[in-house]
């Protein structure tokens, strides 16, 4: 049995939780069989069982708007990924980048379908910012794939409970098989050059958020938060990638208004390396995490593996990586019934979020046995071993 995986993001392109997910499922899988990779980039790599192609993408003389250019590279992307030529026993799809390719596959090489969702695009109405109309069809794209899947991987129970809400498809087909993490990579390590290399006082205390610069994300909740904090600590935002211009300037607006009576803020503005991530989750005391929307939020569990206590929003799939009062503090976000997506009362958030925080920097004891939980539990139910043989258990349903 042989899988054809197409993907957006593949090392060492990867900024988001998808790429996270593909690098290692694939690496994982790959012990087990064939695996083909099909990616965006210039990746070309034979390892084993493991063949990486990437496709590069030529824009010379197109003349349409900016913002579709992501979305008519994808199909181009997608096209070129089938004209390849295909051999696989089924096609596995990441994100809405690869949609197009997947039912191409399906239908002229007859190959079952496998989608992994990791986000929905109802579900991120803000995606028109960076889309324009483009994003209407990104919501019809996702919502033919889905239907067209003879079998659907949500990445949590809330993102299964998500899809069958927004979308007419067989709940026979969605099975729930959550994203991991890399026990041996992701650990405690310590290295306090890596943070003063950035900016950051490697003897001072300070909370931590790593993430991409994107609604969803909820990182300006957090950035209002830093005024309701406590003194002593500082303020670390590694926070790169940002979806639109004028998110990053808002980002940059908001930055520049906690610095002026907060000292110790820092923003990293670069996606950071795995290790220096690693190592910046490992040395702070606390991670928190302010999404809006996350239907799983692998950031989380990276922060837990490396013993880090986490406050995060209860959201998504969030609710089942982070035990409150065990592994961390969940903090509740009440959510406008008319626009879902948006905090009701953003003042109410920023100041829970920066309770949560102040209460775990300022109980050193609750906040270890927190970070010692964290790491049991990434331990016991996170790993990509156990992950690998579910996705290949299910393959063979499809594939017989």
């Amino acid at each position: 049995m042989k899988a054809l995986f197409l993907t957006n993001e593949f090392p060492p392109h990867i900024y988001g939780g998808a790429g996270v997910h593909v690098e290692y499922l694939t690496k994982e899988l790959a012990k087990l069989m064939e695996v083909d990779v099909r990616c965006f980039g210039d990746q070309d790599s034979h390892e084993g069982n493991l063949k990486v192609k990437g496709f590069g993408l030529d824009t010379t003389g197109w003349d349409s708007p900016l913002n579709l250019k992501s979305v008519f590279g994808a199909l181009q992307r997608c096209l070129d990924f089938n004209t390849s030529g295909i051999d696989a026993s089924l096609v596995h799809l990441h994100t809405w980048y690869a949609h197009f390719g997947g039912i191409l596959a399906k239908l002229n090489y007859g190959v079952p379908m496998v989608l992994t969702v990791h986000s929905l695009e109802p579900l991120r109405p803000w995606k028109r910012e960076q889309l324009g109309h483009g994003y209407d069809f990104t919501v019809w794209l996702e919502s033919t794939a889905l239907k067209m899947a003879d079998a659907i991987i949500a990445v949590s129970e809330g993102t299964k409970a998500d899809i069958l809400q927004h979308f007419d498809v067989d709940p026979h087909k969605v099975h729930v098989i959550y994203n991991g993490i890399d026990l041996a990579e992701y650990r405690r390590t310590e290295a306090p050059d890596v943070l003063r290399k950035h900016g950051v006082d490697p003897d001072k205390p300070y909370v931590l958020f790593v993430g991409r610069i994107a609604r969803q994300k909820g990182i300006v909740h957090l950035v209002r938060a830093i005024q309701h904090l406590d003194p002593g600590f500082q303020v670390v935002l590694c926070a790169g990638a940002p979806d639109t211009p004028e998110i990053k300037a808002e980002m940059e607006a908001a930055v520049a208004e906690a610095s002026k009576t907060r000292p110790g803020v820092i923003w990293v503005q670069s996606m950071l390396p795995v290790q220096e991530k690693i190592v910046m989750y490992s040395h702070a005391e606390v991670f928190c995490c302010p999404s809006i929307y996350e239907p799983f939020g692998i950031i989380n569990l990276e922060a837990m593996a490396c013993e880090t206590a986490v406050v995060a929003s209860a959201v998504g799939g969030i609710k089942e990586v982070v035990v409150d009062g065990e592994t961390g503090i969940l903090v509740p976000l009440e959510q406008q019934t008319e626009s879902p997506f948006e905090a009701l009362h953003p003042e109410k958030f920023a100041k829970d979020l920066a309770a949560g925080i102040n209460k775990l920097m300022a109980d050193p004891t609750l906040r270890n046995r927190m970070a010692q939980a964290g790491r049991q539990r990434a331990e016991d139910h996170f790993s990509w071993k156990s992950i690998a043989r579910k996705t290949m258990a299910l393959y063979k349903t499809l594939a017989g």
